[in-house]
């Protein structure tokens, strides 16, 4: 299916670009007006985008309805502080109830259940139950457009971190990344969370070039069980890998004793046992059973 996006209703645009743009982390951001009232609110459209110096952005859209902005936009342009709160599991529900559109004045902490907190460098408050809280510096706000659906973009710098002791590692040097489980924006009512079950590691070559994919015996590459998962694991190794004299594996003799006299089934079988290899993340290992069929 092709989709043209210019010729599209906005709503239907939202659906297409929110579907398959996701999972979206979540900027809880609590914001203050020149008389001091409150605001807290969610948004999806919003990430890092530099350390240093640190910049997170945001972007409450104009809505696609009526065309109005929204409070947490109104507010920064007054009082260009905000405190971004990271949102949780243990968080949703409260934080789905306060992204309810609530009369200017109306103090969403105080609907939603959460706690104030006083911050330490901006004016705003900080949600304490959020067990990540980032104190920031509006620095410049740009509008992308001046109809329903427009983005601004609401440019912050980082002041200050306040991090739960209960989401550190052993050290306390660092978050435990199992231990944070975020929440994100899919579309329509969806959402996703991180956490044990989920979340998996993926090996960054950072300090050496992988071979690629393109430098694979032509025998792998163009096999018909391996997924491109598996041909950019075999790929990210820094060097090709030789046989290993030492290597002993007992169902890969089977696999070699068994189909010895039937080269292409064992070459299949050889495969589904790499694959399996693969998808355990023992990519040396996979390497030495393909190896085996050279």
């Amino acid at each position: 299916m092709q989709i043209d996006l210019s010729s599209v209703s906005p709503i239907q645009r939202q659906n297409w670009l929110q579907y398959s743009i996701g999972p979206r982390p979540i900027c809880f951001a609590s914001t203050i007006d020149k008389e001091g009232k409150i605001n807290l609110s969610p948004f999806s459209f919003f990430n890092l985008f530099s350390t240093t110096p640190p910049i997170v952005v945001f972007s409450p859209s104009r809505r696609v309805r009526d065309n109005t902005t929204k409070h947490t936009l109104q507010n920064v342009l007054e009082v260009p502080e905000v405190v971004i709160n990271i949102c949780d599991y243990d968080m949703i529900q409260q934080m789905s109830l306060a992204s309810c559109e609530y009369p200017k004045g109306v103090n969403e902490f105080i609907k939603a259940g959460f706690t104030e907190e006083p911050s330490t460098l901006v004016k705003p408050p900080r949600v304490k139950e959020s067990k990540v809280q980032m104190e920031c510096k509006v620095i410049e706000i740009k509008p992308l457009g001046e109809v329903g659906g427009s983005g601004n973009l609401v440019i912050c710098e980082v002041l200050r971190m306040h991090v739960k002791d209960e989401i550190l590692n052993a050290d306390q040097s660092m978050i435990e990344q199992t231990k944070l489980h975020h929440i994100a924006r899919l579309g329509g009512d969806w959402y996703s969370k991180t956490d044990e079950t989920n979340l998996f590691q993926v090996a960054k070559p950072n300090e050496h070039l992988g071979i690629g994919v393109d430098a694979l015996p032509q025998s792998i590459r163009k096999s018909k069980i391996l997924t491109g998962n598996n041909l950019g694991q075999l790929g990210n190794v820094h060097e090709m890998p030789a046989i290993d004299p030492s290597f002993e594996d007992a169902h890969l003799k089977e696999i070699v004793q068994y189909f010895n006299t039937n080269p292409e089934e064992m070459d299949k079988e050889l495969h589904k046992y790499a694959k399996k290899l693969l998808d355990s993340g023992k990519v040396q290992e996979a390497w030495q059973v393909l190896l085996a069929d050279n």
